[in-house]
């Protein structure tokens, strides 16, 4: 009769994915819980040997999962993460496991609850590996082979303190942006020489510079090199950059939106979009998010490159690379920083 009650093997496996917290079970084996790098969604924990561990719980299993920074295999559930570092069978992690289910006489060693947190938001494993290949980038700082070379950003654009945190690269050199939503990371544009993409699984949000409160401008590009570009060109003061990477997206018009909301009186908003079909029609969506806020004190300026086809990297290399306009005129003045 017992017998019959014992669960199967699968079942136990199961169990073990959904019932054990798989923060608490690695804050058990000596890792320690990042509060200032986790969110509601993803909790970060750095282990012995300077191991680190993107956390969370699968939307559609309900399984807890991890993916290590430091190695792409080493992802998965807590089976995963038991056997990748006991280097033995499934019997021997099942055996491992039982203590933290209540199905062995064994208490296991419990770390206190502060080293860990007691629960999570489902996640989508694609963002949880997202956010791990994210934390596996570093800041730049200063200084950027292709923004520098390619696309003719000065280095002191690069250094302002407004754009500190928001750009970053990875171990291939690609030059990388994070793009944000209400819940945090969601995704990250990608830029080099002859390439240009998206993180695969990722979401648009919005990609942004750091704000101050004596902010009154707001400059909306298409790309995050476009926003370095016109800062670079016009030295902006007082003034926040937007990013949407492209088409807009339901959930970047949310954002647009609430951060329309949250400007000062008498702030301006610049459609600072590429001088192409694709570029008036995106301005003149952004110009239907802000009309929609009722915020009747708010100034809507189209600032485009007055070329036909031009984006505002393309002017920026112009002044730069030839040292004249080259055909490029725009609607402010223009001081280059180069510093």
């Amino acid at each position: 009769m017992v017998r019959d009650m014992l669960p199967t093997r699968q079942q136990e496996i199961d169990d073990f994915k959904q019932r054990i917290n798989l923060t608490e079970y690695v804050a058990a084996q000596g890792y320690v819980l990042d509060r200032k790098e986790s969110s509601r969604n993803s909790v970060t924990m750095r282990g012995p040997g300077g191991d680190k561990l993107i956390i969370g719980k699968d939307a559609n299993s309900g399984h807890w999962i991890y993916f290590s920074v430091r190695n792409d295999a080493d992802n998965g559930t807590i089976i995963d993460f038991v056997q990748n570092r006991l280097q033995e069978g499934l019997g021997a992690v099942r055996k491992a496991l039982r203590p933290w289910v209540g199905s062995s006489p064994h208490l296991p060693r419990r770390p206190s609850p502060e080293g860990f947190v007691g629960d999570v938001e489902p996640i989508s494993r694609d963002l949880a590996w997202i956010r791990a290949q994210f934390a596996a980038m570093r800041p730049v700082q200063g200084t950027h082979l292709y923004l520098e070379q390619e696309r003719l950003i000065p280095a002191a654009v690069l250094a302002d303190p407004r754009f500190a945190g928001r750009i970053y690269t990875d171990r291939h050199g690609n030059a990388v942006f994070p793009h944000h939503d209400r819940d945090g990371l969601c995704g990250f544009e990608l830029r080099n020489t002859r390439f240009k993409g998206f993180a695969k699984g990722g979401q648009k949000g919005l990609w942004y510079s750091a704000p101050t409160s004596g902010d009154q401008n707001l400059v909306i590009t298409e790309s995050a090199i476009e926003s370095l570009s016109y800062h670079a060109l016009h030295s902006a003061e007082g003034t926040r950059y937007f990013s949407i990477a492209g088409e807009m997206n339901p959930v970047q018009r949310q954002l647009l939106e609430s951060a329309f909301r949250k400007l000062p009186p008498g702030a301006s908003i610049r459609m600072a979009t590429n001088h192409d079909a694709g570029g008036r029609h995106l301005a003149e969506q952004i110009k239907a998010i802000a009309l929609a806020t009722s915020r009747e004190d708010l100034a809507l300026i189209d600032n485009y490159p007055e070329r036909e086809g031009a984006d505002w990297n393309d002017v920026l290399r112009a002044v730069v690379g030839q040292g004249r306009e080259n055909g490029f005129r725009h609607q402010t003045n223009v001081t280059l920083i180069l510093k």
